[in-house]
C-alpha cells in the first residue's frame, strides 16, 4: 500500500549468447521451478526438428532483440525474415480465435491479413497448438525458409511471440532465422495505478496499457477509492463519487483494450481503512473513537450499514470489471494503530466478541470483516487480494487461505516478514515498497526507484527489504507489481510520470519474465529498450 496513508513510523550480450548452434538452459537458484526441456520448449517440437536446414552462406543468426529477453534461442543460418511487398499474416486452419492477434499484427507491420490460408513464402503465421504442449503464456517463434510461425498452447502465448517479432524488426530490421521457446517465469507481471488521489485520464491509462502489451505484463492494478476520492463512476451510489472521475464506459474502453493485449484490470476499493471519500457522503459511518474523534478514513465494521455500503459497490464494480482478480485492501486500518485499541473504540471490542466469542479482539473482528468481503467476490469467480498488514498475527479468526497476500512493507506497527505467510501456505505477490514504489513527491524517505536497481538487485524472491526469501518459497511467488501512487499528487504531471516510471516498468518486466542475472549490462539493457521501442 502507499508509504504515507496511516501507520508509516537484451543486445550485445544477447546477440553473443546466442551465436551458437546448440542452445544449453541454464536454471539458477533463484529462478523457480526448474521446467523440463518440454517446459523451456513449448511447442513439444525439439530445437533439433525445428532448426532450418544449415547454409555456409549465411553467419549463424543471433536471439532475436526484444524486451524481456527470450529466454531460449536455438542458431541457424539463413537469412532470417522481414516482410516484404506480398508478405502477409494468416492463422491456421482451427486457430481462428487468433484472429484478433493476427489482425493487429498485420496493422503494426503495415502489411495485409488474409485469415484462415496456407501460408506462403514471406508470411507470418499465427498457430493455437494443443493445451498440454507447453506452459501458460509459452510460445514458439520458428523462423524458416522465409516464413515465420508462431505457436502456443495459448492465445497469449502467441500474443507475446508477435510482441517479440515486432520488437525484433524494429530494433534490427530482421528477425533472426532459427526457433525462440520462450515463457515467463512468473504468471503475474504488472503495473498498479493509484487513481484515487491523481486523477489520470482515460487516454494516460490506455497509453500505459499498450506499452505494457508489447513488455509482456499482463495485470493492472486501479486502485480508484481512498480518502481523498473515489475515481469511477457508480450508478448505485453517486454520492461517493468526485468530481473528476472516469465514466463507466471509459472503464469498459479501458477493459476492453487491455483485454485484447491480454491483460487483466484488478480494481480495488480499500477497505475498512482508506474510505474517507466514500465517508465524506455516509459520516453516519465514521469509525470514532470514545471521545467523538473520527478515525480518518476508517469505516465502522460494528455498524451493519458499513457491511452493507461496501458490499452494494462491490456488487455494482465486480459487474464492470469481469476479470479473475478482485483488491479488497484491508491495509491500515486506523483503529489498529493506536495504543490501547479497545479502550478508545470499545464498540469494535464488543462487536468482536459478540461475533467471535470471548477472547476475541478487534484484529479478529477486522480479519472477519476481510473474509466476509471476499465472500462476496469469490462467488462471483473472483480470487480476493489483500495488502499483507491486513492480516494479524495470533488471531482468533484466520484469514481465508485462498486470498492472495500483496505484500508491500516491512515498515508498518505489528509488520510480519513474508516468511510468515509463505509458511502459513499463503500465495503472495510482490510489490515490495524498496524497489517498486514509486511515490509521488517521495515523502517519508521515499526515493524514485530507478530501472538499473531493479534490473541488478531485486527480484520475485525479494518480497521486503532487500533479501531474498528461501529458494523453496518460490511456487507460492506468484509474480509482482511495480506500483505508483499519489501521495503529493501535484509532484509531478501525468507526463512526467509516464516518463519517470518507464525505464523502472521495462526492467520490472524483465524480471519477472526471468529472474536470472540479465546477460546484458544497465548500459546495454537501456540501448536496448531505445531500439525495440520500451524507452519511449
Amino acid at each position: 500500500m502507499s508509504p504515507t496513508r496511516g501507520a508509516l513510523v537484451t543486445g550485445a550480450a544477447v546477440t553473443a549468447a546466442a551465436a551458437v548452434a546448440l542452445t544449453v538452459v541454464v536454471w539458477p537458484e533463484g529462478s523457480g521451478s526448474r521446467p523440463s526441456r518440454d517446459a523451456a520448449s513449448p511447442s513439444g517440437t525439439s530445437a533439433e526438428a525445428a532448426a532450418p536446414s544449415p547454409s555456409t552462406s549465411y553467419p549463424m543468426s543471433s536471439a532475436p532483440s526484444a524486451i524481456p529477453a527470450v529466454r531460449e534461442h536455438t542458431a541457424a543460418r539463413g537469412p532470417g525474415w522481414q516482410p516484404g511487398s506480398d508478405s502477409t499474416v494468416v492463422i491456421a486452419e482451427g486457430s481462428q480465435v487468433l484472429a484478433d492477434e493476427a489482425k493487429l499484427l498485420a496493422k503494426e507491420l503495415k502489411i495485409s491479413y488474409r485469415g484462415a490460408e496456407a501460408a506462403r513464402t514471406g508470411d507470418v503465421e499465427l498457430a493455437l497448438g494443443a493445451k498440454e504442449a507447453g506452459p501458460a503464456e509459452s510460445y514458439t517463434l520458428t523462423v524458416r525458409d522465409r516464413k515465420v510461425k508462431i505457436t502456443g498452447p495459448d492465445e497469449s502465448g502467441v500474443f507475446y511471440g508477435t510482441r517479440t517479432l515486432k520488437q525484433s524488426l524494429k530494433a534490427d530490421g530482421t528477425v533472426p532465422e532459427g526457433v525462440v521457446n520462450d515463457r515467463p517465469d512468473r504468471p503475474q507481471r504488472g503495473l498498479n495505478l493509484d487513481i484515487a488521489r491523481k486523477h489520470y485520464t482515460a487516454e494516460w491509462i490506455q497509453d500505459r496499457i499498450r506499452e505494457m502489451g508489447d513488455l509482456k505484463l499482463n495485470q493492472l492494478g486501479l486502485h480508484f477509492s481512498d480518502d481523498q476520492a473515489f475515481r469511477i463512476e457508480s450508478k448505485t451510489h453517486p454520492e461517493v463519487v468526485s468530481d473528476e472521475a472516469l465514466t463507466q464506459d471509459e472503464v469498459r474502453r479501458i477493459v476492453g483494450l487491455a483485454n485484447s493485449l491480454h491483460i487483466e484490470v484488478v480494481p480495488e476499493i480499500d477497505s475498512p481503512g482508506h474510505l474517507g471519500a466514500v465517508l465524506a457522503a455516509h459520516p453516519d459511518l465514521q469509525l470514532r473513537n470514545t471521545q467523538g474523534v473520527a478515525s480518518r478514513g476508517s469505516i465502522d465494521i460494528s455498524n451493519p450499514g458499513a457491511a452493507q455500503l461496501i458490499d452494494e459497490l462491490l456488487d455494482e464494480y465486480t459487474e464492470l470489471f469481469p476479470g479473475r482478480f478482485w483488491h479488497l485492501g484491508a491495509d491500515e486500518y486506523q483503529a489498529l494503530t493506536v495504543r490501547d485499541p479497545a479502550a478508545s473504540f470499545p464498540q469494535l471490542q464488543r462487536a468482536a466478541e459478540q461475533r467471535h466469542g470471548s477472547g476475541a479482539t478487534i484484529e479478529d473482528l477486522a480479519t472477519g470483516w476481510l473474509n466476509d468481503r471476499a465472500a462476496v467476490v469469490v462467488p462471483k469467480g473472483r480470487t480476493a487480494k489483500a495488502w499483507n498488514d491486513g492480516l494479524f498475527r495470533d488471531t482468533k479468526v484466520k484469514a481465508d487461505e485462498n486470498i492472495e497476500i500483496e505484500y508491500w512493507t516491512g515498515k508498518e506497527i505489528g509488520a510480519r516478514p513474508p516468511q510468515e505467510y509463505l509458511a502459513a501456505g499463503y500465495r503472495m505477490l510482490n510489490l515490495n515498497d524498496e524497489f517498486l514504489y514509486y511515490v509521488l513527491g517521495e515523502p517519508n524517505e521515499f526515493v524514485y526507484p530507478t530501472g538499473e536497481r531493479i534490473y541488478e538487485q531485486w527480484t520475485p524472491l525479494v518480497l521486503r527489504g532487500t533479501e531474498p526469501v528461501a529458494e523453496r518459497y518460490s511456487p507460492q511467488i506468484l509474480g509482482g507489481r511495480f506500483a505508483v501512487w499519489g501521495d503529493l499528487p501535484n509532484a509531478q504531471t501525468t507526463q512526467q510520470v509516464a516518463e519517470g516510471i518507464r525505464m523502472p516498468l521495462v526492467a520490472t518486466s524483465q524480471k519477472l519474465w526471468d529472474p536470472r542475472k540479465p546477460a546484458l549490462s544497465w548500459a546495454q539493457f537501456q540501448e536496448l529498450a531505445e531500439r525495440t521501442g520500451s524507452a519511449g
